[in-house]
Parts: structure tokens; sequence; C-alpha cells
């Protein structure tokens, strides 16, 4: 029983793992820049309780009876809003920002601290047979939304006053937007999802990688 549950955290953790030090291992941090990243990390691993309790209490109340508003309410809505919220507060007003790229790591570090949780509880929940489809599907989803709202916060960081307001706006209202439109996919979409779902994040990452280049200097 206990070798089973090492194997299930281990598969629920490590696709987060992986693309975290892709992200990190980019460009190269001053030794305090990991603490801060694994405190980020933390952070998003705590956000999982509190969202799937207020989630369950409208689930209760029969407020989400449609699909879009599950998708862009409950799910994309609320998820990203208080991941931006404490990416925000807890980081952005706190740790100096180097390069935009910076608003990138610690919003993937905190995007894939959510997905580890929700990943080790619906792996107990479904089992390990499901842990390589959730890491190419909701643990990825996530960490490209986090890398797409960091690079905006970032460029607001960095840019000061010019265009401030603009890049934070961006950076709430696109990662919503994709999220709900990742979720509506899969929930009204039965039938060959795949041919949809598959595109779908072949975009999510470009878009996402394509921010990560303009950050780190390698495009204009």
């Amino acid at each position: 029983m206990k070798a089973k549950v090492i194997a299930l955290i281990t598969a629920a953790l490590a696709p987060a793992i992986a693309l975290l030090s892709y992200f990190y291992l980019r460009n190269e941090y001053e030794s305090n820049t990991l603490i801060q990243v694994i405190r980020a990390f933390v952070i998003g691993a705590l956000l999982v309780f509190p969202i799937m309790v207020l989630q369950y209490a409208l689930e209760a109340e029969s407020l989400l009876t449609r699909d879009w508003v599950k998708a862009f309410g409950s799910a994309a809505a609320m998820e990203e809003f208080f991941k931006w919220f404490l990416l925000y507060f807890a980081v952005y007003r706190f740790v100096p920002f180097q390069t935009r790229y910076d608003g990138i790591l610690y919003g993937a570090a905190l995007s894939l601290g959510f997905a580890s949780a929700e990943n080790i509880m619906y792996l107990m929940a479904l089992g390990i047979d499901s842990a390589i489809g959730r890491a190419f599907l909701p643990v990825s989803s996530h960490a490209l939304f986090g890398v797409v709202m960091g690079y905006y916060m970032g460029s607001a960081k960095k840019q000061g006053n010019r265009r401030h307001l603009v890049w934070m706006l961006l950076s709430i209202i696109v990662p919503i937007a994709l999220h709900g439109l990742y979720d509506y996919i899969l929930l009204t979409i039965h039938e060959n999802v795949v041919y949809i779902i598959i595109p779908f994040m072949f975009f999510l990452w470009w878009f996402a990688l394509s921010r990560t280049k303009k950050a780190d200097g390698k495009t204009a």
C-alpha cells in the first residue's frame, strides 16, 4: 500500500517537476531565485483546496447548469483569478524581476504547484493509469496558462507605467480565455475530441513558447 501511494505521488509530481525544470533551466539565476520558485510552487499547491470547496459549493447549489458557465466561470475564471491574485500579491509585489522571463518562471511555478496538487487528488480517485493523459493535458495546460499570465505580468513589471494597466489586464484576461476554451472543448465535444484538443494543445504550446522567446530576448 505504501509503495502504491509513493508511486502515485511520484507519477502525479513528475510531469510538473519536468516542466518546471525546463522553464527554470532556460536561464541562469541567483541561488535565492530557486527558493522563490519553490515558494511560488507551494503557494499554488495550497490554492487547490479553497478552490475545490468553492467549486463544490457552486455545483451543490446547481449554479453551474450550462457547459459554458462551467468552462469559463467555475473552472477558468475562478482558477485563473486566484492564481493571478496570488502571483500578484505574493510574488509580483515583493520579488524583483530582472527580466520579463522572471514573470514566466514564477507564473509557471505557481500554476504547476496548483496542477500537481490537483493531479494527486485526481490520480487517487481515478488511478495511476490516468497519469499519462493528465500529464499531457491538465498539467501541461496549467503550466502554459501560467506562462502566459507570467509573461504579461512580467511585461507590466519591467515597463513601469507605460502600458502597465494594459499588460495587467492581459495577464488575467488571456489565461481565462485560453483556459475557458480548453475546458469548453472537453465539456462539449464527446466524439473524436482528440482531433480538436490535440491541435489546441499545439496552439497553446506555440503561443506560450513564443512568449518565452520574446521574454528572454531570443526574438524581438
